[in-house]
């Protein structure tokens, strides 16, 4: 008799072991992560880096196992730089894609457009390069790890001031976007707050290509560096045509310069050009070095800020899920997910990160900026490098 109870053990033994695979099986899940950013027209020098960031981030997260043995799935779509477009890839994600949360969109002017979508449906919005006042004032679902230039600017001019004896300045800034409002708006209140008197202050549209107008204006008044609150692409050619009108002034600015595509139109024009970010690629740490030789290896180009903050963002929603109890109700993942995140502290490729609650609006809590050092650096040769 027990030899034959032996051998229905044995025989059940298989069942049971398949069973117990299926059912773990069954526990895991992919984890769907949308992605709004602008891989075509002129934000792309932006959207594409972001884009290679997160693509790194996740391959990690899902060679380690994933996490709490769930596949990391990221849905990335077009939103061109756009609002009107920003607005449609959010709804895509969020209502038809069904994703966890969404991060992006690459510029201001688009987060102010879609972001007020993602926290009426309760889906967290993560902004990477986001970096115009306001943001997180939107909701309760809209975070960022970008450094926001109200807390990079005054740190730059300050060092600025120190590095070149600047006296007097101008400013030229594109009045029409955001982020470069929003950063001309933070310059004005610091160079007023440090006492340095304004030359003259010059607007721009977005889509100028000849700023000579503007430039000659600033000429005139001999300032001792010129404050550029632009986008990489305008800001260069902006330093090109002060170039080719005898002017040597030094620039400074924010992290928006803080692209490859500052160097490939201006090259060498660029020197002396003076900028705050919360990244470097001579910060020598090792997770820095680790995410810059991953990268390289990945794609065959050297990172940039927005490519590393990208990076950061994923490893910082990894983080988060993993005290998250996946119960398969989107509603409710979803707001674990937000109830998760503000916990979170790393230290990655962009230094020691933590969140802070954003000022509440009209006394309710809203959404979370980043609490991060800003560094300053130089361009010199072609590149930025620290300011020592």
């Amino acid at each position: 008799m027990r030899f034959n109870m032996l051998k229905t053990a044995l025989k059940t033994l298989p069942a049971l072991m398949i069973g117990a695979t299926l059912a773990n099986a069954a526990l895991a899940a992919d984890v769907k992560l949308g992605l709004a950013a602008a891989l075509t027209g002129p934000a792309a020098k932006y959207g594409v880096a972001i884009k290679n960031g997160f693509t790194l981030a996740a391959d990690e997260v899902n060679a380690k196992g994933g996490v709490n043995g769930n596949k990391l799935v990221l849905i990335a779509e077009d939103e061109q730089g756009k609002k009107e477009e920003a607005i449609n890839v959010f709804k895509k994600l969020i209502f038809q894609d069904k994703v966890l949360m969404v991060f992006g969109p690459t510029l201001s002017n688009s987060a102010f457009a879609a972001d007020p979508i993602a926290n009426a449906a309760k889906v967290v919005a993560f902004g990477t390069s986001n970096t115009a006042d306001g943001i997180t004032a939107m909701g309760p679902f809209t975070f960022r790890n970008s450094v926001m230039e109200a807390d990079v600017l005054p740190v730059t001019v300050k060092a600025a001031v120190k590095h070149f004896g600047i006296k007097k300045v101008a400013v030229i800034y594109g009045n029409d976007d955001a982020f470069t409002k929003s950063g001309y708006d933070v310059f004005k209140a610091t160079l007023e707050q440090q006492k340095i008197p304004v030359t003259t202050t010059e607007a721009y549209a977005k889509g100028d290509v000849d700023f000579k107008a503007q430039l000659t204006k600033i000429k005139a008044g001999n300032p001792d560096a010129i404050v550029c609150s632009c986008l990489a692409e305008e800001a260069a050619n902006i330093i090109l045509q002060t170039r080719t009108l005898g002017m040597k002034q030094p620039f400074i600015g924010g992290n928006g310069l803080n692209s490859p595509k500052l160097f490939e139109i201006a090259k060498d024009a660029g020197d002396n050009t003076l900028m705050g970010s919360p990244w470097s690629s001579e910060n020598l740490t090792p997770a820095n070095k680790a995410f810059i030789a991953a990268y390289k290896a990945k794609f065959g180009s050297d990172p940039d800020q927005f490519s590393a903050q990208a990076y950061d963002a994923l490893h910082v929603v990894a983080e988060a899920l993993k005290n998250v109890k996946l119960s398969g109700a989107l509603d409710k993942d979803r707001d674990a997910l937000r109830l998760a995140l503000p916990a979170v502290k790393i230290d990655g490729a962009t230094g020691k990160f933590a969140f802070r609650a954003a000022p509440a609006v009209a006394g309710k809590q809203v959404g979370f900026d980043a609490q991060q050092e800003a560094v300053v650096s130089i361009a010199k040769g072609g590149k930025f490098t620290l300011l020592k």
